[in-house]
């Protein structure tokens, strides 16, 4: 049977949710940032690091579609990257700059080709950006200068759309939209969350200069209202997406952590939750499940960054579906990132990470026979704590199976093992037909597809290596379904 078929999506607009909470908003003062990447089930996501480097006068450089000068200097960044681009869905650098962007749809005209994509952007201001609002600078100065634009789906190859955009540093944080050539952005105090829809009305800090010739009536200008393609945005889902983060965020105000941050992107927005029973992308960690939607979005990467003026660590996935992944620590120092295998491409490569984890998250998805049902929210012992305590544990089980990830970074040595034991104990009945869970075949009715998907018990151990490097903590991470 074969889980990794490659597919034809069918041109569902890609769902992606970002947030951030303020220094007035988290229990330690410093700033926390977390993002969902959603796209093609198939659309294999790299987690790579890029160390600084520097480039002699008059160079350029090949973004995902078109050729830009290069800078002087460009600063080390982490990425998670779609396989095929050039830009990154999220990432961050060195000086603790961390940028996610979201598709949005706006009533401005669509560019095919010639411009950056909104990916190419956030890499591109991680590059060359300190802080949050140099950001901001920098990618309106690219959008005057190169427009933006460009297919942006991997086998969907109409997918067009704009951009909005959180960037955050140790001090600040701030929203950016954009529509067409014109942008708008706000400082951000508190916490604010974006998911595929415009959100700024005419409170924003700073904007395109010609934004004010779009006024009507002497009345301000609302740049949701003007510009919003109000179709589109709706079937996106955005708003229930964004009002269930800003319920969570608003809820554990002034106490917002790792953890909770985790358990956000992690979140499916009841106790009981079938992944197959909703077609619209109405949820924050999204699974290509629905029998008629299956091969349009499903969460591709995952990070959430604590940003601190003494250290910042990131939390990244680098594989899909975050309730079932480990947020593995990240640090700009020493070894950055363990070996993790190649950088996955179009087709199952069990050597790379974001493949290997795919191997797990698919043949849950097709567990048959079992009752579907999930309850993290309503246990407290069933958290993501591995930034506070040893231990995370779920309920239920329906097999036993064990997958070991141990990375030591800075110390220079091997940080990748992984033992696979049992699959066989996952039941993986070929419900998808030939082409597994992403394929094709219509002839699995979408309501048996996942059922007992959420019936298992994940436990998550971080435990510290004998020794501990001057430039970071080593940890063994073990993911036990048992």
């Amino acid at each position: 049977m074969n889980l990794f078929s490659p597919d034809l999506s069918n041109g569902e607009t890609f769902m992606c949710d970002t947030f951030v909470a303020t220094a007035s908003a988290t229990g330690d003062g410093s700033i926390i940032f977390g993002k969902n990447s959603d796209r093609e089930a198939n659309e294999a996501q790299a987690l790579e690091y890029h160390p600084a480097r520097e480039y002699p006068s008059g160079a350029r450089m090949k973004c995902t579609y078109i050729e830009i000068p290069q800078v002087p200097v460009t600063r080390a960044v982490l990425l998670c990257r779609p396989f095929w681009m050039w830009g990154a869905e999220i990432g961050a650098n060195a000086s603790g700059l961390v940028i996610g962007n979201e598709a949005v749809w706006t009533r401005k005209p669509l560019n095919r080709k010639g411009a950056l994509t909104g990916m190419d952007m956030v890499r591109l201001a991680l590059e060359r950006a300190e802080t949050a609002e140099q950001g901001v600078d920098i990618m309106a100065g690219l959008l005057h200068d190169f427009g933006q634009g460009g297919i942006c789906g991997y086998r969907d190859r109409r997918m067009v759309y704009h951009n909005s955009f959180i960037l955050a540093d140790p001090q600040t944080a701030w929203v950016m939209e954009t529509a067409g050539p014109f942008w708008a952005a706000k400082r951000i105090q508190g916490t604010y969350a974006i998911s595929n829809g415009l959100t700024l009305g005419d409170d924003f800090d700073r904007a395109h200069p010609d934004l004010a010739r779009l006024k009507t009536g002497g009345k301000s200008l609302h740049f949701a209202r003007h510009f919003s393609d109000r179709f589109y945005t709706f079937f996106s889902a955005s708003r229930t997406r964004r009002s269930c983060i800003q319920e969570q965020l608003a809820a554990a105000d002034g106490q917002i952590d790792t953890p909770f941050a985790i358990r956000v992107l992690q979140d499916h927005g009841a106790s009981s939750y079938r992944p197959d029973s909703h077609w619209l992308g109405d949820r924050i960690c999204a699974h290509a499940a629905n029998g008629l939607t299956r091969n349009a979005t499903q969460t591709t990467g995952s990070l959430v960054a604590h940003l601190h003026p003494n250290r910042s660590t990131l939390w990244a996935t680098g594989t899909s579906a975050p309730c079932t992944s480990i947020y593995k620590p990240v640090w700009f120092a020493g070894e950055v990132l363990p070996d993790i295998g190649p950088p996955p491409q179009s087709h199952f490569d069990p050597a790379s990470l974001w493949w290997f984890h795919e191997q797990f998250h698919r043949r849950l998805l097709l567990i048959s026979n079992r009752a579907v049902r999930l309850a993290p929210r309503s246990n407290r012992s069933c958290r993501n704590s591995c930034y506070r305590a040893p231990t995370l544990s779920w309920t239920a089980r329906p097999g036993r199976s064990r997958l070991r990830l141990f990375s030591a970074p800075g110390t220079g040595r091997s940080a990748r093992s992984a033992v696979c034991r049992q699959w066989k104990h996952i039941p993986a009945s070929p419900l998808g037909g030939p082409t597994g869970a992403i394929g094709r075949n219509r002839t699995v009715k979408p309501a048996s597809v996942l059922e007992g998907f959420w019936a298992f018990c994940l436990t998550v151990t971080l435990i510290p290596m004998p020794r501990r490097p001057r430039s970071g903590y080593s940890f063994a991470w073990e993911l036990s379904i048992a």
